[in-house]
């Protein structure tokens, strides 16, 4: 097997889908075998079992991972804010170290279509759209180059994508790459406020399985989950041709793939449309690496965060992480699980609220500022308790424990350290006004 040409640096491979449920794949229980080739992968590498979104909104999702920072930090804390042009980006790191860096997709952090080139995170090569979901459809790929020509990619919109990433692999095999892929699947599709899936998958999984939350709560997914699961799969079948493509090149054993999700979807369950609330329906996503450094074959038990994907990114590939990043690499802890680790995840809410969150292995607790608009402000000064769910008995959160009186003492611990993040992340140190308290029958063990 030939060497590239960039074989001491490892090339990267960011597989990012959007709005997709950690329970799309195999191997969180889903029977459907939507899954075997990230199923694979994770099984090869490391499968990051318990990944959270640090905000459940397209580009401040974006932004957290290509920056390092939170929302708050880089003033994207809600979509329709562009990405400052001051902000490094994971490009301008790769860069700096001699990759080639280029993106494909869609981006979310600029202010237009076609997204200027100052607005574009310093990614040398370009074939994206800011809001692919609204210029282009699922059999209309159209996207803008790096001289804001309009691109039309045949084909199903996620096999265009892919095609393009096989050819950029190819193109540039003998220098190291870092490549950015952004799918907007299996999203839905805006104006129609459908999930359209491949035609060959349209009526394959009619009556197909339900998670638990949605079996019990409704919302769209009889009329969405055909076609989301359809999307799913598609997007498998694209992971599987990539890595494909990547033995048939022999750049599989120094290439590093993430496969990871912006953030969740609920089917209009928690609130009026698909994300945007502190349940894992929109946090908790599918997260996995391959490659040099990860292929340990071990799932991490510990709870991670996006925000810890980019330093790990930089890490894997040799670069240092800037202090100024928020998150935490995982190398240390997947070569050594025994590594001392904060097991929990801080969250920003936004659009729909003003809100913070905190996920741990047992609980998620999260407050709100009802007064305030998730649209106008970033933060507020004084929250309200509104959600406690206890993951042992119920992990599909259907109780809201928040008034429980047997809580008090779960919720006094929670509550501070969900200030002490808050301070950490934001320099600020609100009020969190508690939810009263009223008798309840069961009494946690702490």
């Amino acid at each position: 097997m030939k060497a590239s040409a960039g074989a001491s640096k490892p090339n990267v491979i960011v597989f990012f889908t959007d709005q997709q449920r950690w329970d799309t794949v195999g191997l969180h229980g889903n029977p459907l075998d939507l899954t075997p080739n990230f199923d694979r992968l994770a099984r090869r590498g490391t499968h990051v079992a318990q990944s959270f979104t640090c905000q459940p909104v397209c580009g401040p999702a974006r932004s957290a991972l290509m920056t390092g920072k939170y929302p708050t930090t880089t003033g994207c804390y809600r979509n329709g804010i562009p990405l400052p042009s001051t902000e490094k980006t994971l490009a301008h790191y790769f860069r700096e170290a001699g990759y080639r860096t280029g993106y494909i997709g869609k981006w979310h952090l600029g202010s237009q279509d076609p997204v200027p080139e100052p607005e574009r995170g310093g990614y040398e090569d370009w074939l994206a759209a800011n809001l692919l979901e609204f210029t282009s459809d699922s059999y209309n790929a159209t996207l803008y180059d790096n001289d804001n020509n309009k691109v039309k990619l045949p084909g199903y919109r996620v096999d265009a994508l892919t095609d393009a990433a096989i050819r950029y692999a190819a193109d540039h095999q003998e220098e190291p790459f870092f490549l950015f892929l952004s799918f907007l699947e299996p999203h839905h599709q805006n104006h129609l406020d459908n999930y359209p899936a491949p035609h060959v998958l349209q009526n394959r999984y009619v009556d197909a399985w339900t998670p638990p939350d949605l079996a019990a709560l409704g919302g769209s997914s009889a009329q969405h989950l055909p076609g989301y699961y359809g999307m799913v799969k598609r997007l498998d079948d694209a992971l599987g041709r990539i890595m494909d493509a990547l033995y048939s090149l022999d750049l599989d054993d120094n290439t590093i793939i993430l496969f990871t999700s912006d953030h969740a979807c609920h089917f209009k369950t928690r609130n009026a449309e698909y994300k945007r609330s502190c349940h894992d329906s929109s946090l908790r996503v599918p997260t996995a690496f391959a490659g040099p450094g990860f292929n340990v074959g071990r799932e991490l038990s510990q709870i991670a965060s996006s925000i810890d994907l980019p330093a790990t990114l930089l890490d894997a590939a040799g670069i240092g992480v800037p202090e100024d990043f928020a998150g935490r690499s995982l190398l240390p802890l997947i070569q050594n699980p025994t590594t001392d680790w904060t097991d929990e995840a801080f969250v920003q809410i936004s659009e729909s609220q003003v809100g913070r969150a905190l996920r741990t292995q047992r609980y998620t607790y999260s407050v709100s500022a009802p007064q305030l608009s998730g649209w106008d402000h970033a933060n507020s000064e004084l929250y309200e308790e509104d959600s406690l769910y206890d993951l042992h008995c119920d992990p599909y959160q259907l109780t809201n424990l928040i008034t429980h009186s047997t809580y008090d003492a779960v919720k006094t611990q929670l509550r501070q350290r969900l200030l002490d993040h808050i301070e950490q992340v934001e320099g600020l140190q609100p009020t969190i006004q508690p939810a009263a308290s009223h008798s309840s029958p069961r009494r946690p063990e702490l």
